[in-house]
């Protein structure tokens, strides 16, 4: 079954190879879904279903914490999978997201192979 996805980056490139991996990995992806922060991921929500998020977390105007906030704060999303996706070294940064919800998280760069294993657990 393809999964129609989101995936919520300030990086054009990084979306694109996020794309790109997910499709060596095998996923079936049906409508992939872009936004460039979590403001824009809103609004693309408000019209578009999803069944995985993948997030960085540093991004402007709404970072990947914030949308996973209120994502997991809202009923009509709370069982949607959000993967952070990052290149966040503070470890306290990766365990707020983990404690709001986050299905767990992948750190840049990283393998078709992590993404796979990552995302296994998840859909």
């Amino acid at each position: 079954m393809a999964l129609d996805i989101m995936i919520v980056d300030d990086s054009a490139a990084i979306r694109k190879i996020l794309q790109r991996v997910l499709a060596q990995a095998g996923v079936a992806l049906g409508t992939v879904h872009e936004a460039n922060d979590g403001s824009q991921a809103l609004e693309l929500l408000k019209t578009n279903k999803v069944s995985l998020i993948l997030s960085d977390i540093n991004m402007p105007n709404m970072d990947g914490i914030e949308l996973l906030s209120r994502l997991k704060a809202d009923a009509e999303y709370k069982a949607v999978p959000i993967v952070m996706v990052t290149t966040e070294g503070s470890q306290t940064r990766v365990m707020q997201a983990l404690e709001l919800g986050a299905a767990g998280y992948v750190r840049k760069p990283f393998t078709p192979e992590q993404i796979k294993e990552k995302l296994a657990g998840v859909i």
